[in-house]
């Protein structure tokens, strides 16, 4: 009976990746993957020999924009891990999973967008922007931490004890090392998101990055983006967590600039902005339904609609490029130097956000689906490449095992593809979040239709745009969730 369902569920795993290859295809037709530039390969060659030649020379106060960078991210994680972290104490609750799951669903910059109305340029704004959604997901895999871990020795220290003494005496001592890993890897995400809220106007590497861009200045373009990478690349010696208490307190510092909160705009936003146009003019139920309606069907339903097209595209292209990056720099396939190469290809993929990738994109192919489907698979393919490949190294082949391609695809592929699928439905709701806020560079996907909201100064369409992404986003996760349960895969590695 055990073999039967061994059996069932691989056959079943196959049965689903080639529904998503298939669903994939049939999207193919619906999907603009044009190319509209003049000279996209001249572009292209432009823009790489600003590699040759990076200069930071031009820019004004280009460190500065680093430590804003660093000093959004260090904050807006840390406060997200803290209150994460009492949510998850409750997060057994339904109404707080409920609120958790739609917190996290829509994206900072959509975050950023909102309370850019509220506060303005003000520091407070990247703060909330980054900590809400990241308490949000703190809390769920906190939570998942504390579920997952041994109870016994809490269990019996609580007999004599009381729940606070043997939470931190005989539960958190055991998990502390997991809470840290997950909060590394979490902060390394703040540093992205912190970058790309410049793209909104917050003095972060991303408005320095968004402008050389626009002016064609790539020479500017690699000095920011090497000086980003490099960043991200020595984590592991500038956080130290005996430093962290100081970055802390010189933070606040850091960020800190000249502009002031204006209540009346706070006022105006909750008790006018948001409230929807039929309402305020008195124009009744009946003038709200037939607001939503037209609301729904002219921009809400599009919007998913290319939303979900260029996420099954990206999704299964992702899956295409990790199977095809995870051997550069896996054991079983390359020598030291080869991975060495492999590791930097994949580093540089996976620590540049896809709404940077995506960005240079669209300047060198002009708007449409094509820039952000390679965007998406880039950056999520080097991700779960690099997750596969460290995970193949614990594989041990027997020594008459074959080499080459028949090792890749006879005896590696299907011992990791349990790993793979695990990671890649994992991954599915992040590039559907993704794929709603590139509409923000011209992608008619949902986040087209909210930043044109929002540039037309109709927050309430865009709050109510913003409500429906949020749900299509929670949809995803869940239909994701339901798929890695029905077939037993662990995003953890058993």
């Amino acid at each position: 009976m055990a073999n039967n369902s061994v059996q069932l569920r691989r056959s079943m795993r196959w049965k689903i990746s080639w529904l998503f290859i298939l669903l994939a295809a049939v999207c193919l037709p619906f999907s603009d993957l044009s190319i509209n530039t003049y000279d996209p390969w001249g572009e292209l060659g432009r823009l790489f020999s600003g590699l040759l030649q990076p200069s930071l020379s031009a820019i004004d106060k280009p460190f500065h924009a680093l430590l804003q960078t660093i000093a959004f991210a260090i904050l807006g994680v840390s406060a997200g891990s803290l209150i994460g972290f009492g949510l998850a104490q409750v997060f057994h609750f339904k109404l707080i999973r409920i609120l958790c799951a739609s917190i996290r669903a829509v994206h900072e910059l959509f975050w950023a967008l909102i309370f850019l109305q509220i506060f303005g340029l003000h520091p407070l704004t990247g703060l909330l922007a980054l900590g809400l959604p990241y308490a949000a997901t703190f809390a769920k895999v906190y939570a998942e931490i504390l579920e997952e871990g041994d109870r016994r020795p809490y269990d019996r220290v609580q007999q004599t004890a009381g729940r606070v003494s043997a939470f931190f005496y005989a539960r958190l001592p055991d998990l502390w090392q997991h809470f840290v890993t997950y909060t590394g890897y979490r902060l390394e995400c703040g540093l992205r998101s912190s970058a790309v809220l410049g793209f909104v106007g917050l003095p972060t590497l991303g408005y320095y990055l968004s402008t050389a861009f626009m002016e064609g200045v790539y020479t500017e373009v690699w000095a920011l983006l090497i000086l980003f990478y490099l960043v991200i690349a020595t984590m592991r010696y500038w956080l130290r967590p005996k430093l962290l208490p100081l970055y802390l307190l010189v933070a606040p510092f850091i960020i800190a600039n000249d502009s002031e909160i204006s209540l009346e705009n706070v006022v105006r936003f909750f008790s006018i902005d948001i409230v929807p146009s039929p309402l305020r003019n008195g124009e009744g139920l009946a003038g709200l339904w037939q607001w939503l309606a037209e609301l729904v069907m002219t921009e809400a339903l599009p919007g998913i609609i290319n939303t979900l097209l260029l996420t099954q595209l990206a999704l299964v292209l992702t899956g295409v490029l990790a199977l095809f990056w995870f051997p550069f720099i896996s054991k079983l396939f390359f020598q030291r130097f080869g991975r060495l190469l492999g590791n930097l290809f994949l580093v540089v993929m996976r620590s540049t956000p896809e709404y940077i990738l995506a960005f240079i994109l669209l300047m060198l192919w002009g708007p449409s689906m094509l820039p952000a489907v390679i965007a998406l698979a880039l950056h999520n393919g080097a991700i779960i490449g690099h997750l596969i490949g460290r995970y193949s190294d614990g594989i041990r082949l027997r020594i008459n095992a074959p080499k080459g391609l028949n090792r890749y695809a006879y005896e590696v592929v299907p011992r990791v593809y349990n790993q793979f699928l695990a990671f890649l439905f994992y991954r599915w709701e992040i590039i559907q979040r993704e794929t709603a806020i590139l509409g923000i560079l011209g992608i008619t996907t949902l986040g087209f239709y909210i930043d044109s909201a929002i540039q037309d100064i109709r927050l309430d369409k865009a709050v109510v745009l913003i409500v429906i992404t949020a749900a299509l986003n929670v949809l995803i996760d869940g239909i994701s969730h339901t798929i890695r349960a029905r077939l037993r895969l662990s995003v953890s590695p058993q």
